[in-house]
């Protein structure tokens, strides 16, 4: 629900729109392009190769700079989100919330919304969506101003429970649009171009962050962060507005199928129960559902025992917080530029698995750290494995779905995400109040390894 991401900081949140290419996460990590690691390559240069239609670069420039801009957003305002709450005094239940309530949103629309999509010009869909659901970044700002830190921590929750409504729209659109907007053999290619300049600005971002954190007097620093954050938002979602579908039938590129005719039911109760399209559960695609949720749950379990874990127990400063993101997103940035090279190898469906599989470590470290030091390493390591995870599963997602049929498989991909936020964002707490945070970070840390061992034999 975080604006996409799609690619968040693992340690703090994935936003429930994570999984579409719309910048965090919605959003995401590298494919191979090394002609513009270099940061003073122009935008409008990355965008264009021979061969690519003028309508499809349009896009492409578009599209990057969504994901610029979301980079600032993610660094600053949804970085620190968790670490705010965590700082007026928030309980892992509450933290858990902030998380869990879009994913309350999510499991009871997202059908809906994919019907009303079914019927929406694709391109007006994202842009609205976005521009509603982001407007909610703006409300963050006056909150030390009205309340006290509990009500503030309330007001946070039903915020982002407001904000999750239209971004349960925004997160089954974008894939659609993305999909509409980028052919198919190019998609690894623009990701993995997106999630580069991402991670640049996303590194930038959270030192800057952690530097106005640490010298602007508290709750002050934390709105000015916020006000960062939303003007980032306003000008990711104003390059959404530009991203247009295409339907060129050119050499080498896929054309957009058009939607499946409207389903016909002898009844109103045939109507609704097809509607839900649950023939879907009979096909292939069911094991992909699975698989993802297994990892979606494995993933969710320890988000909310992260800033609980690095404030409470390690103590680190805004500052330490902000260059352990930095640390966290060189390698994201670095990894990912063999991305493509990996994909050619292994297939999406693998690399997901095997970037899983390290996801587990950084649980298992975090409840071995001691001190920054430690935080920093680990950090390292789990931006290598998000370089892997980010940039493959989506296209994974992707490739097993029908192209006249995403906005229902993705609606049902979008229920299965939200079951696992919500499972997991609610349960994390609960157990690790039983069995202590350390011992539950590790744990989890375990099921994260386990989930990917399932994607590489089931998926």
């Amino acid at each position: 629900m975080w604006g996409p991401c799609i690619a968040m900081r693992e340690d703090w949140r994935i936003p429930a729109d994570w999984l579409g290419f719309d910048g965090t996460p919605s959003g995401w990590h590298p494919a191979n392009c090394p002609s513009i690691i270099s940061p003073v390559i122009p935008i409008r240069q990355v965008a264009i190769s021979p061969n690519i239609p003028h309508e499809y670069r349009r896009n492409f420039i578009h599209l990057y700079m969504d994901t610029v801009w979301f980079g600032v957003l993610g660094g600053s305002a949804v970085s620190f989100l968790n670490v705010y709450a965590t700082r007026l005094g928030a309980s892992g239940f509450q933290i858990g919330l902030i998380t869990a309530v879009p994913a309350v949103v999510s499991l009871g629309l997202s059908i809906p919304a994919a019907n009303w999509l079914h019927r929406q010009p694709v391109g007006k869909a994202v842009f609205w969506t976005a521009a509603l659901a982001r407007l909610g970044y703006l409300l963050w700002i006056p909150l030390p101003w009205l309340f006290a830190n509990q009500g503030q921590i309330w007001a946070l929750i039903l915020i982002t429970l407001a904000m999750g409504i239209p971004m349960c729209g925004l997160g089954i659109s974008f894939n659609a649009l993305f999909a509409a907007a980028v052919p198919s053999e190019l998609r690894a290619l623009i990701v993995g171009r997106r999630n580069m300049l991402q991670s640049l600005t996303y590194v930038i971002a959270s030192i800057g962050a952690g530097y106005i954190l640490d010298h602007v007097r508290f709750p002050v620093g934390y709105q000015v962060i916020f006000g960062i954050g939303f003007l980032s938002a306003a000008m990711s979602t104003l390059h959404l507005f530009f991203v247009r579908p295409q339907a060129l039938s050119e050499p080498g590129f896929v054309p957009i199928s058009d939607p499946p005719s409207p389903i016909q039911g002898k009844n109103t109760s045939h109507k609704w129960l097809a509607s839900l399209h649950l023939d879907i559960w009979q096909t292939p695609f069911r094991n992909v559902l699975l698989v993802l949720m297994g990892f979606h749950l494995a993933q969710y379990l320890p988000l909310p025992l992260f800033p609980l874990y690095v404030v409470n127990k390690l103590h680190l400063s805004d500052s330490n917080i902000g260059w352990a993101t930095a640390f966290f997103y060189l390698p994201v940035l670095l990894g990912s530029t063999q991305l493509s090279r990996m994909v050619n190898i292994t297939g999406h469906r693998k690399l997901t698995g095997l970037g899983v599989i390290a996801m587990s470590v950084y649980p298992v470290a975090m409840s071995l750290a001691q001190n920054a030091l430690h935080y920093y390493l680990l950090s390292i390591v789990g931006g290598f494995a998000w370089a892997l995870v980010g940039g493959a599963y989506a296209n994974y997602l992707l490739e097993q779905i029908p192209e006249n049929e995403r906005p229902f498989h993705l609606a049902w991909y979008s229920i299965v995400l939200n079951a696992a936020v919500l499972i997991g964002s609610l349960a994390g707490p609960l157990i690790a109040n039983y069995i202590g945070l350390g011992t539950a970070l590790f744990f989890f840390g375990i099921l994260r390894f386990f989930s990917g061992l399932a994607i590489l034999k089931w998926g």
